[in-house]
């Protein structure tokens, strides 16, 4: 791998740590969708799988080498001649294959997990790269649970990879035990305590256990490390992996302090992210750095208002660089004034001030029952503000008893000339009983023509419309009401009518 001064390598991982994780199982066509989509992202190296876990692995691997020509393909190996004839057998048509071959350094594994001693680890190491360099002449060799072995014994292990072949010397902490600074200091005792290091490329492959993966991948390259081995929505084994979205929007957002770079294309990174999501059945958070749903997303009145006037006030990274359309101002309880104006203007909405004020009122209401509020429920508040009425009758209660086993009962409160008036009825079902409530309050004869209910937005907490027409004397006027509570659109619509009749008549 010839380095660039600054670069740091991608190492994807997806395929083959990604796809260990519990619950993950990827079929050949899947891992080669998701190979074809790391293409496209531009990572430098595809690890594919482990051709001799099992049939599908060893497959996917060949396959992926056959379609993915521009990338280097990587395959896993046990330091053991069996593992790394089929991982060079897999890799047989690949441009570029890369064999990454590792046996455990930890006094921990080799006690409990290999049962050999130091030495005869250290003679396993050295046949296994050598027997893969007959494969390839890319190499990589990891010493697992790296950041729990001895720091000499370890430098010992990786000069003997290097004397047989090895180019890329891997750093793993395998079960996310390090602390960044500790682990800056075991990159730095590497460079410093093994021999032909200078000659090869220095990797990492951090796990997250500790909430400590890009941290600890962050302090390795700025000690000197050029390759971070990470994945997708940082999928993996037990807690997952680096994430790659995050580690390569670290690089790219903070290049001038970093000094480094990556040769990602940032603006497929949604779309990869999306394509892992879906194939792996593994939800992304809504607060995932990067990739979550909520990370482009702005609730809070003082954001949005620094959003208006300008988008870098509350965001370091344009959305667009990562694939997506554009920032997204979620409103709700949270939301200023400032971002409910501006919502109205981008939908051509234009209100008188005492309408607006009505209406951001009730958005502010709707909101607390109903959490995020779209551009269909504010068209709906908007448009039943623009209907001005003078509130005759202003409803201020109303209570609801109601069951497969009783008769609907309904209790209203009723404002006239700021005097309560209170009524109750029973009725055929809740919104006959609340009508009828409502009749003897307001004593106006009228009959129901018309009863329509429509949900202005998708989801079980849908923002509903009613719409009624009543006739009194011949004449039909329309009320409307929106609600999350259909009883209750139906009776502020019913309600609205009362009003308009009124109204007609003065």
């Amino acid at each position: 791998m010839e380095e660039k001064k600054g670069k740091i390598y991608i190492f994807d991982t997806t395929l083959r740590d990604g796809e260990q994780a519990p619950g993950i199982h990827l079929n050949t066509r899947e891992k080669l969708e998701i190979a074809k989509q790391l293409e496209k992202l531009n990572v430098d190296v595809i690890e594919a799988g482990f051709p001799i876990s099992s049939k599908s692995d060893f497959n996917s691997v060949r396959e992926i080498s056959k379609e993915i020509r521009n990338r280097k393909i990587a395959a896993l190996a046990r330091a053991n001649f069996k593992d790394i004839d089929a991982a060079g057998e897999a890799l047989k048509e690949a441009e570029q294959p890369v064999i990454h071959t590792f046996i455990s350094s930890s006094d921990i594994h080799l006690k409990y997990q290999l049962k050999k001693s130091r030495e005869e680890v250290l003679e396993l190491a050295g046949e296994a790269v050598k027997r893969s360099r007959n494969y390839t002449d890319v190499v990589e060799f990891s010493a697992m649970d790296a950041t729990r072995s001895d720091w000499a014994y370890l430098c010992r292990l990786y000069e003997i990879a290097i004397k047989n072949g090895a180019t890329i010397i891997n750093v793993p902490d395998t079960v996310g035990y390090a602390l960044p600074d500790e682990f800056g200091e075991m990159i730095d005792y590497i460079f410093e305590n093994t021999e032909g290091i200078e000659n090869v490329v220095v990797s990492v492959h951090c796990h997250n256990d500790l909430g400590l993966a890009v941290a600890n991948s962050l302090a390795a390259i700025k000690h000197g490390a050029r390759q971070v081995e990470c994945a997708v929505n940082g999928i993996g084994e037990r807690a997952g992996n680096a994430a790659l979205e995050e580690i390569v929007m670290i690089i790219d957002t903070r290049k001038n302090r970093l000094g480094m770079y990556t040769d990602i294309n940032t603006k497929e990174i949604i779309r990869t992210s999306s394509i892992v999501r879906s194939l792996t059945g593994y939800i992304v958070a809504p607060n995932k750095a990067i990739v979550g749903k909520n990370a482009f997303s702005h609730e809070a009145g003082i954001h949005q208002d620094g959003m208006l006037k300008d988008r870098s006030t509350y965001e370091i990274i344009r959305p667009e660089d990562i694939g997506l359309k554009s920032s997204k101002l979620v409103l709700g309880k949270h939301s200023g004034r400032h971002a409910f104006v501006g919502k109205l203007n981008e939908l051509g909405i234009h209100l008188s001030e005492e309408n607006l004020e009505k209406a951001f009122e009730r958005f502010k209401d709707l909101a607390e029952k109903k959490g995020a509020i779209n551009d269909e429920d504010i068209k709906a508040i908007a448009e039943d503000e623009i209907r001005e009425v003078t509130e005759h009758f202003l409803l201020k209660y109303y209570r609801i008893q109601s069951g497969s086993d009783i008769n609907a009962e309904a209790t209203v409160g009723i404002e006239i000339n700021g005097k309560l008036h209170e009524s109750s009825s029973t009725g055929n079902g809740p919104v006959d009983a609340s009508f009828k409530a409502i009749d003897k309050i307001v004593n106006i004869n009228t009959r129901l023509i018309e009863y329509n209910i429509e949900a202005v937005s998708g989801g079980k907490d849908a923002l509903g419309s009613v719409k009624v027409v009543v006739s009194t004397n011949g004449v039909e006027v329309m009320g409307s009401g929106i609600s999350t509570d259909i009883v209750e659109a139906s009776i502020k619509a019913y309600v609205d009518a009362m009003n308009r009749i009124v109204e007609n008549k003065e």
